[in-house]
């Protein structure tokens, strides 16, 4: 009793520190992104008992993105529709097959050597980072071109006149890059060595040959299946849960999976957002054309933007554009386009001659004080080729004859800064020192430069129409509406397009990037990941979401989704579009069992049959079981290689049509066996998922929405 009243006295304390803890545990956890209360908190995935933790997978998505924006950079055109959103699963796609492969190698004992370490980090690199170091050495001012160069500035600098200290980072970093290309390089050389355990016996080998070589004569008339009526060929749910059930094992999911409806609302800009547009561009037009020709800090907070453009004339693209900038004087304004997009407007500016691309000399020295020696020699006579011979090889390097553009399709390029490239100009044919620093010099001489070409300078004022906030906040109000009378995925099923909604069904797991734009299409609704982020982590079958927003200016749209179904070991028969397919398929059956009974009376002969079913007879000289021709069913594909050249007529349903075919003879081609040939098509044809092999049994927990920004 005594120890009863001591707890009793100590209730309350007892509570309060209770009560902190909990809060403090709920303030971290909103913290941490809405992560699970009591799960792992730097867990991203796990990949059987091992795991991929948050900053590990943090480091692989910046690494990821660093990438894009160097991509975006080289090649704009190529990568500008590239989705980012897609980086976070890629990252984790990554990661995990590291870890697979990483821990398959090291299970099996693979190392590496040395001399795989430097061809691949140094004389082959195959790793962006080596390549990615190689340009921060230059960013710090150190000219080095290749890995074998980073190299040796890195682990000697005093003999490049630079001190330890100054190196220590970059020498960190590239032991760092070694450690990650060892791993790397054995996960490659365990994936190369399971790839060669995927060998044809002579048997396989024999036998893909003798489907190529075996030829059969057959004559075939098709009648296709075409749209069945439902009421010719009804089917019951019970023939359906039947078909399933014979066939579940092929409809089996790797990770749990979500049907969706979805709903997308891209919002236009209104009849009223135009006539706002076009006051703008009016306004606009009467600023440029004023004397001063440049468009007020007021109109710049309305949203047009003024740019200044310097062109040759072969880069400025055929159309209204090139014909006005080419042929207009000073001054002069005109409006390229007003409408639904926006406007832009041209002020054309002068018109200048100037020299786009010359041909200079650049010797790279590792030392000031060296420097110094290189310039005057160079300055004395001295060819450049002969600079690594005067001078130690290993502190100098020349490059002769290097053209530079200083302009490209894009405008100037400032491949050269402004003042160098006026010294350069002014230098009277002389080496003059780019770059001086006690770490090294760069100097470099015009020897060729082009004839100058014409420049046109020109301001364009452009403006990119979007919905206004009313527009946005309308649409926003009749899909709030919507959602306010149908509170459950049943009635958002319903009643969305009475509604006037385009409704779009999905199925989602935790490694879908955001939601499609098309299935199978990797194109999707932009800020559409938290969408599917809730889905995942909020969405129970039934449920409706709240309303998110893609929020860009131009094209905002607000979507929503509702969860219908939710499985993770097989999708269930009532899934719609398995649910379709089945129907499909048993419709097709019975209307198949009709028509063989049907035409069964008519295959007297062949001609007799396809007169019949209003077909005609196609003949097929050599066909091949390899191939298969024209006929779309693999099962009778195989009946007819299989059977003897009897000239039997066999009618035979097939999964799209009924068929009516006689084998009239057998033959055999007279081609090489060739041993390699088929080793390789028996590869192709068993095409193994690598991956998958070496994974085994082990169970990929994704949770990788945990860690991505939501509500």
């Amino acid at each position: 009793m005594a120890t009863l009243e001591k707890i009793r006295s100590k209730s309350v304390l007892l509570l309060i520190v209770i009560g902190v803890a909990l809060l403090a545990f709920i303030v971290g956890d909103a913290i941490t992104n809405s992560r699970n209360l009591f799960g792992d908190h730097t867990t991203v995935a796990k990949i059987g008992s091992s795991k991929i933790g948050f900053q590990e997978y943090q480091n692989k998505r910046e690494e990821l993105n660093n990438r894009l924006e160097e991509a975006r950079k080289q090649n704009p055109e190529q990568f500008a529709n590239f989705d980012a959103q897609v980086l976070s699963q890629m990252a984790l796609d990554q990661l995990i097959q590291e870890e697979i492969l990483l821990s398959a190698a090291n299970k099996a004992g693979i190392k590496t050597s040395g001399n795989l370490l430097r061809y691949y980090m140094i004389e082959n690199p195959q790793s962006q980072e080596v390549m990615d170091l190689v340009r921060q050495l230059n960013q710090s001012g150190l000219s080095v071109q290749t890995p074998q160069q980073a190299y040796e500035i890195i682990f000697n600098p005093k003999r490049n006149g630079l001190t330890d200290a100054q190196m220590a980072p970059f020498q960190r970093s590239w032991i760092a890059l070694e450690n990650r290309m060892k791993e790397q390089l054995k996960g490659m050389i365990y994936q190369r060595v399971l790839s060669g355990t995927v060998k044809a016996n002579d048997l396989d080998k024999r036998a893909l040959y003798n489907d190529y070589v075996t030829t059969t004569s057959v004559n075939v008339a098709f009648l296709p299946f075409g749209a069945l009526d439902p009421k010719a060929y009804p089917v019951t749910a019970v023939e359906i849960k039947e078909a399933y059930n014979k066939k579940k094992n092929m409809y089996k999911v790797e990770e749990e999976t979500k049907d969706v409806s979805f709903i997308a609302v891209t919002i236009a800009p209104s009849a009223s957002d135009l006539k706002t547009s076009q006051a703008l561009e009016a306004k606009t037009r009467a600023q440029l054309s004023d004397s001063a020709g440049q468009a007020s800090k007021a109109l710049k907070k309305e949203g047009v933007m003024l740019t200044r453009n310097s062109f040759r004339a072969s880069d400025i693209p055929a159309g209204e554009v090139k014909d006005f900038v080419t042929s207009a004087a000073k001054g002069q304004v005109k409006t390229i386009y007003n409408n639904l997009q926006g406007f832009n407007i041209i002020r054309m500016g002068n018109r200048t001659e100037t020299v786009d691309s010359i041909k200079i000399n650049v010797v790279s020295v590792a030392s000031q004080k060296l420097g110094d020696k290189v310039l005057a020699a160079l300055n004395g006579g001295l060819n450049v080729d002969s600079v690594s011979k005067r001078f130690p090889a290993d502190s100098v390097m020349a490059q002769p004859s290097q053209w530079v553009p200083l302009f490209s399709a894009q405008g100037p390029t400032n491949a050269i800064e402004e003042s160098m490239l006026d010294s350069l100009k002014h230098a009277g044919g002389k080496y003059i020192a780019l770059q001086s620093s006690p770490q090294g010099m760069v100097l470099a001489k015009i020897v060729e430069q082009k004839a100058p070409v014409a420049v046109y300078n020109y301001d364009e004022a452009t403006y990119v129409l979007g919905p206004s906030s009313k527009t946005i906040n309308d649409e926003r109000a009749k899909l709030e509406k919507f959602l306010a009378a149908n509170t459950t995925a049943e009635d958002f099923n319903k009643n969305a397009e009475k509604a006037g909604f385009t409704l779009q069904k999905y199925s989602f797991t935790q490694s879908t990037p955001a939601v499609p734009r098309m299935m199978g299409m990797n194109a999707y609704f932009p800020e559409s990941r938290q969408v599917v982020r809730w889905v995942m982590i909020d969405g129970k079958p039934g449920k409706v979401s709240h309303i998110y927003e893609n929020k860009n200016a131009v094209s905002p749209a607000l979507y929503v989704a509702a969860v219908n179904n939710s499985y993770d070991e097989y999708v269930p028969v009532e899934n719609e579009d398995l649910n379709a397919l089945l129907t499909r398929e048993v419709r097709a059956s019975k209307a198949g069992d009709k028509l063989v009974s049907q035409y069964s009376k008519n295959t007297q002969s062949l001609g007799a049959a396809a007169k019949a079913m209003g077909t005609s007879v196609r003949e097929y000289p050599t066909f091949r079981f390899a191939q298969g021709a024209g006929i779309g069913d693999a099962k009778l594909i195989g009946r007819i290689n299989g059977t003897k050249a009897d000239k039997k007529v066999v009618i035979s349903k097939g999964t799209d049509g009924v068929y009516v075919y006689q084998i009239i003879n057998k033959g055999k081609e007279n081609f090489p066996f060739n041993n390699d040939v088929y080793q390789q098509q028996y590869f192709q044809l068993v095409n193994p998922n690598l991956m998958e092999m070496i994974k085994g049994d082990k169970k990929i927990k994704n949770t990788i929405y945990k860690f991505e920004a939501g509500e």
